[in-house]
């Protein structure tokens, strides 16, 4: 368990926040601004703050120097040692026999690049290596502060599963910094949110994801229930998912059959109905209840819909919501095209 309570002031910022994360990956999200890398260097020792209490696994770290602290920490760039090849940047933090070596190398792929040096790096590669060098040093905790940000959308893709691996293989509890949807919905396990400097919501990813009441922190395009399905049969191009009540058909999921994937369903794609519609081209039409609403600041409302044993939430217009009379108990369908579901969102 990590525990962490910060309070500083700035000239033009005040910070008031304080959490609680198991093990895992406990996500930090927010707009820029928010705090969140603020939050994690003052984790790590590389701020002092005007109060702070960090403690790990029931140990108080806000009284140690960083060095310390045992933890180890990746930058958006990679910073690796330029006159050094990858193979010397990694034993350059290794700690203990080359065992750790040969699993970290196993782990994120880092073979072929071991002869390489730096410069000849793509972005994805370098980073996969700073991840490497980080763990090399025998971290008690890893901070990553938005290792993706600087990665296209193509390389971003190739280096989740690594992240995904590293999440499900090393038992080294993550603190990562982001403020991208498809990061939070595919390594996750607990989700922090912060706005301007105070923590909104904090908790499971499942649960704050589908939460109505935190729409309007998330911001209304990353705001999405984030489900937990079994690959099912295919057909057609097709893949059938299906838990707790739910079955979505979507194209073709890379995954084998009876694996369980993430998969995030986003509030702005889903369309409500009061009767069973018919004549839709749409694959995914799913019988509900409606269980909370929930206004934003705009025109826009968030309803929560329960299909089975799973929360949903859905964005609409108050007006819409008004003129079909939704509230509390009332059966609703929801309606997701197929074709709306972003790969980029679907993780292990």
């Amino acid at each position: 368990m990590l525990e962490v309570s910060l309070q500083h002031r700035f000239d033009n910022f005040a910070l008031d926040a304080a959490f609680e994360a198991p093990s895992g990956v406990t996500v930090l999200f927010g707009p820029s601004g928010s705090g969140k890398t603020t939050v994690l260097r003052a984790v790590a020792g590389l701020l002092q703050t005007d109060q702070m209490t960090v403690r790990l696994a029931g140990e108080a770290l806000d009284g140690q120097p960083a060095h310390a602290r045992g933890i180890g920490y990746v930058f958006q760039d990679a910073r690796l040692f330029q006159h050094l090849s990858v193979a010397q940047n990694l034993s350059y933090a290794r700690r203990g026999d080359g065992r750790g070596m040969n699993r970290i190398v196993e782990l994120l792929d880092l073979g072929p690049l071991l002869n390489r040096a730096p410069h000849a790096l793509s972005g994805g590669e370098a980073q996969r290596v700073a991840i490497g060098r980080a763990l090399l040093s025998a971290p008690r905790l890893l901070c990553m502060d938005e290792p993706l940000a600087s990665l296209d959308s193509a390389l971003k893709a190739r280096i989740l599963p690594y992240l995904e691996r590293l999440r499900d293989e090393v038992e080294v509890p993550i603190l990562y910094v982001s403020h991208d949807v498809h990061e939070v919905a595919r390594l996750a396990t607990t989700l922090v949110v912060l706005q301007h400097g105070s923590v909104r919501h904090s908790g499971p990813l499942e649960m704050i994801m589908a939460d109505p009441c935190a729409v309007r922190d998330l911001g209304v395009r990353a705001a999405g229930a984030v489900l937990r399905l079994q690959v099912g049969a295919r057909a057609d191009g097709l893949t059938e998912l299906a838990n707790d009540g739910v079955r979505l058909v979507l194209p073709d999921v890379a995954a084998a059959q009876g694996a369980w994937i993430r998969l995030r369903v986003a509030a702005q794609d889903i369309i409500l109905a009061t009767e069973r519609p018919r004549g839709l081209s749409a694959l995914n039409v799913l019988e509900g209840v409606v269980t909370t609403l929930v206004p934003g600041r705009g025109p826009g409302i968030a309803v929560g819909v329960r299909v089975g044993q799973t929360d949903l939430v859905a964005r609409i217009t108050a007006a819409s919501a008004e003129r079909m009379g939704l509230a509390p108990g009332m059966a609703v369908w929801a309606i997701v095209k197929a074709t709306a579901f972003d790969p980029a969102g679907v993780g292990t």
